[in-house]
């Protein structure tokens, strides 16, 4: 089969990648040698065209420093290779984004799957300005009812969207390295947090508010320190954070930037637990990744992460509520039932590699070419 996959996010982007770009890539290493793909990416300097980890990519659009003409040129050029090039694929899969307006539901000839891995809502309004935000409303509202075939990560996120009875559509949640199950975890002393950085989106302001409150509570001298490792375009507006801060909490706060491979299943492996304070998010795979670590979580009390409290993996806090946090990690860190939580988030990942999720990504892009070709 050839796939064609508009990814708005890739590795080396300048901008970050994030969980969407992560999911694809993750998937696509078990597909590339069945399937023809190509990745359609947005332009970032020093992209180039070719094969990269066995996948084709194209980038499309315009450089540009600002993060909103990247995206709107990106989905320009993007749509327009798309409808020039549509009938040499058997399929197109579409990542879903307001801020990226393609509108290939009218595309011909060839399929079209939207994948849809997560929702935002109001949120854009504390966000971005008004306009744009109401604009990234209104897109984010009427966009996907006028597509015919959907992946969703979850059932929480396909039911903030109201779509016709003739809809195929499949909910395929992410997945884990297997090896994440396997060898021995340590305590090493440390909160972790992994994931883009994005500091309104991620509650990366919370997680720091909260830290030093928590260090500021009793039994400062043995309290644990805080790795954020990941990267993104509020690195530097993060640092500047920290530099604010009383050199008694800063000089506890680790930034790694990226990690892969060994590096990051290592840092996951020794970390005493793992905090995810998103404002809003998808099914969150470095949640899904220390739970496979055997590590207890705590994340922000949103629907699409509730799946973690609910297997007894961990707990949450109120959304929004740095106190919260703070309370929630001042508890997790003296709490001896750390460990019995990880087994039970190990127990709850367990079907969910990436081999059987590309499996089912597999089944679904076969099922729609069958059904859907020259729709």
């Amino acid at each position: 089969m050839k796939i064609l996959h508009l990814l708005y996010e890739s590795r080396g982007d300048s901008y970050g990648m994030g969980g969407v770009g992560e999911r694809a890539y993750q998937i696509y290493q078990h597909l590339k040698a069945r399937h023809d793909i190509t990745i359609l990416c947005k332009k970032y300097p020093g992209a180039r065209d070719g094969m990269i980890d066995g996948l084709r990519h194209v980038f499309a659009g315009a450089e540009s420093r600002s993060l909103t003409r990247t995206l709107l040129s990106y989905a320009f050029h993007a749509a327009r290779y798309a409808r020039l090039h549509a009938r040499d694929y058997d399929i197109v899969i579409e990542e879903f984004s307001p801020a990226t307006p393609t509108f290939l539901h009218r595309l011909r000839g060839t399929p079209v799957i939207l994948q849809v891995q997560g929702y935002t809502g109001r949120l854009y309004f504390k966000k971005y300005n008004p306009l744009y935000a109401a604009t990234l409303c209104l897109f984010e509202r009427i966009r996907p009812p006028l597509y015919r075939n959907f992946i969703f990560i979850d059932g929480h996120t396909s039911g903030r969207f109201s779509l016709s009875g003739e809809t195929l559509t499949r909910i395929i949640p992410n997945g884990v390295p297997p090896e994440l199950m396997e060898g021995a975890c340590t305590d090493g002393g440390y909160i972790l947090y992994l994931g883009r950085i994005d500091i309104f989106g991620k509650g990366l302001d919370l997680l720091l508010e909260a830290y030093q409150a928590y260090r500021r509570g009793p039994g400062t001298a043995a309290a644990l320190d805080l790795v954020i490792a990941g990267d993104g375009r509020d690195m530097d507006r993060l640092k500047r954070m920290l530099a604010d801060m009383p050199p008694q909490t800063r000089d506890h706060v680790t930034l790694t930037g990226w990690v892969t491979g060994r590096t990051k299943t290592e840092i996951l492996r020794k970390a005493s637990f793992f905090v995810l304070p998103s404002r809003h998010e998808v099914q969150g795979i470095s949640v899904l990744e220390a739970m496979a670590a055997g590590k207890a979580v705590i994340t922000s009390d949103i629907p699409e992460l509730s799946y973690a409290a609910a297997c007894q993996a961990g707990t949450c806090f109120a959304t929004g509520d740095s106190g919260s946090l703070a309370e929630a990690m001042t508890v997790m860190a003296s709490d001896t039932n750390r460990e019995r939580m990880g087994l039970k988030g190990k127990v709850w990942v367990r079907d969910l590699s990436w081999e059987k999720v590309a499996g089912r990504f597999e089944d679904f892009l076969v099922t729609v070419a069958k059904e859907r070709a020259g729709g």
